[in-house]
């Protein structure tokens, strides 16, 4: 009898899987440009004589193309991709730091993203040692990097975007650091330990952005999709579909205000006046309000800058909005 009974569990859960995957494909996707992740930038910046003077690959999703030379780097091609490979001149030294790489895969190549501890030390001028989570986004970075405070700053967060997905869809798998707590090293004072287990994430928010006459910048979330992987998935996971939810989702079950509520992340972007500037999420839009903007990102470690497990791998690939 109990044997009848779990045979009907499975066919069930059968039965739901396949009419999920079915109810996805009856709808629209579209790749976001270069979300397929087999175009790269390779840049090839010479790290100053006194840290070693070794010349360092840093990618960007972009163009397939080799650029030479400690130049600081704009998205080229109409790619809307940003990663935290950066070059930075702090006290005269020019340093870089590559936290997310291409990856062959197949035909084609996938984006890793690696949790990893950065050190650039001159002995009687510059000792730093900081914390380095892998990440790749909708937005540009300001470079060059001229100080470790306020990394967030130096992030233009989202791409102008008016339309209304229902879903995210994109290939991942994960490795996760065994790590119980994680770090934080911000490159001032002791290492200190965070309670919490590190996790990966994609995160994205629609956001409908106004400017009031003193050049700040607020917003009312529209849209909202947060996942996190906290244990090891070895294994490709293609089509991994993810609903965008609308409005108020405060009351929704998935809702989780860590992760979720307004201004959970500290983002930035350039006003009118070419100043960069906080964006303030104010309210909560409704279900019938469209987006102006875009964030969507994809990070080995969350928890905010400096803090993660080292160790942690984030790949991903065939990056979709679904309608």
């Amino acid at each position: 009898m109990n044997d009848i009974k779990y045979h009907k569990i499975y066919l069930i859960a059968f039965i739901l899987i396949c009419f999920t995957q079915v109810g996805w494909a009856q709808h629209k996707t579209e790749l976001i440009s270069y979300g397929d992740m087999n175009q790269w930038v390779t840049r090839e910046i010479k790290e100053s004589g006194i840290i070693g003077g070794k010349t360092k690959k840093v990618y960007e999703v972009g163009p397939t193309q080799i650029l030479k030379g400690a130049n600081a780097y704009e998205n080229l091609g109409g790619s809307p991709w940003a990663t935290s490979n950066v070059m930075a001149k702090v006290a005269g030294i020019t340093k870089t730091n590559t936290s997310a790489f291409p990856e062959k895969r197949g035909n084609g190549y996938c984006a890793r993203l690696e949790t990893r501890m950065e050190s650039v030390k001159v002995f009687g001028l510059v000792d730093i040692t900081v914390l380095a989570a892998g990440s790749v986004f909708l937005g540009s970075v300001f470079e060059p990097i001229k100080s470790t405070k306020n990394p967030n700053k130096m992030l233009q967060m989202g791409v102008p975007f008016t339309k209304k997905p229902i879903a995210v869809q994109y290939d991942y798998k994960v490795k996760m650091s065994d790590r119980k707590n994680r770090i934080k090293s911000t490159g001032f004072g002791k290492d200190t330990e965070v309670e919490g287990k590190d996790h990966a994430a994609a995160i994205l928010t629609l956001q409908k952005r106004w400017e009031d006459n003193d050049g700040n910048i607020f917003a009312k979330r529209i849209g909202t999709m947060v996942i996190h992987y906290d244990k090891t998935i070895p294994e490709w996971q293609n089509n991994a579909t993810y609903e965008i939810l609308y409005g108020d989702i405060t009351g929704h079950p998935s809702y989780n205000a860590a992760t979720m509520r307004l201004g959970a992340d500290e983002r930035y972007t350039i006003n009118s006046k070419g100043e960069n500037t906080q964006i303030k999420e104010v309210a909560w839009g409704t279900n019938d309000e469209s987006p102006t903007h875009m964030i969507l990102q994809f990070t080995s470690s969350h928890g905010g800058a400096y803090i993660g497990s080292p160790g942690n791998t984030f790949w991903f690939d065939n990056v979709k909005l679904i309608y």
